[in-house]
């Protein structure tokens, strides 16, 4: 029986703790093979749609959904291995996508957690998003070398096994590779309700990768459930990168650093991610951070 039957038929908090737990790693790696992966994909890096040092590839396996980004940064690694590690760190990352809607952190007796509530890309309530329970694992920190796990047993409509896979490398004395890997398993309803929108309001969303080209030389672009999961895969890559990128900036203004440079970002790619206009996406942001600040447990 598979951790996503056990979980959904036991009302256990260890077993929903050991299926997470036992759960592989998505991808998993090691820093001589994470190095080998950026030499293989250097043509790829330097030479892409996105003008930008980054590989993005999905894939869709017996309802699985998997979405992975690898990407050149030009930071060093004493700079990204910190900032990408503790769990405060990663809920100023995620609260950037527009489909989070707020983030929170616990260590109950089961391990780390993040609470994320996840919403619609407008303001609303948090009592109408659906909330994730992200037990959150540092699973290799380095002097050259992070990775970090976030899993979350159940979504909605069915869904199971989310998992959020993060690893770092050390290049040389000013840059870093970095692998992101976003995955879920589907289930009937959700592909159903899935296919609903697509057909409809969200027939028109692509992902990113090419699958050939139209008479006119435009090329075309994957669409269906491996766009859906390329579009998010990619809106949380560009939080890390927005959250990155604030670093140098004083603490004071590096909210509303992340903030526009999350929104500039996505407005690169406005074929895929174009969703709110800047004002639209500020305005509602600074209302969920506020709401989120209020509503964290006092320290």
């Amino acid at each position: 029986m598979s951790c996503a039957a056990l979980i959904r038929g036991s009302k256990l908090p260890w077993m929903t703790l050991y299926c997470l737990l036992s759960t592989p790693l998505v991808h998993a790696q090691d820093a001589a093979s994470l190095r080998a992966r950026h030499m293989e994909l250097r043509p790829q890096l330097a030479d892409n749609l996105f003008q930008h040092p980054l590989y993005i590839e999905s894939s869709e396996q017996a309802g699985e959904l998997q979405g992975d980004i690898y990407a050149l940064l030009n930071q060093p690694y004493a700079v990204v291995s910190p900032a990408l590690q503790g769990m405060q760190h990663w809920c100023d990352i995620l609260i950037l996508h527009l489909n989070v809607k707020s983030c929170q952190t616990a260590t109950p007796s089961a391990g780390d957690t993040l609470s994320l509530n996840i919403g619609r890309k407008f303001d609303q309530p948090l009592a109408d998003g659906y909330v994730f329970e992200f037990l959150f694992r540092p699973v290799v920190t380095r002097a050259d070398y992070l990775q970090t796990a976030l899993n979350a047993a159940n979504g909605p409509l069915g869904t199971s096994h989310y998992r959020i896979m993060l690893e770092v490398v050390k290049l040389d004395a000013k840059r870093s590779f970095l692998h992101l890997s976003y995955s879920y398993t589907s289930s009937l309803t959700a592909r159903a309700a899935m296919r609903g929108y697509l057909a409809t309001i969200g027939r028109d969303k692509v992902g990113f990768s090419v699958i050939g080209k139209r008479s006119n030389g435009q090329p075309i672009h994957i669409d269906n459930l491996r766009g859906v999961i390329e579009r998010n895969t990619m809106r949380y890559y560009l939080a890390i990168e927005a959250y990155l990128g604030a670093l140098s900036v004083p603490a004071a203004r590096q909210l509303d650093q992340r903030l526009n440079d999350w929104h500039t970002s996505v407005e690169r790619y406005p074929l895929q991610l174009h969703e709110l206009e800047r004002e639209e996406y500020l305005t509602m942001k600074h209302k969920e951070i506020q709401r989120q600040t209020m509503l964290a447990p006092a320290q």
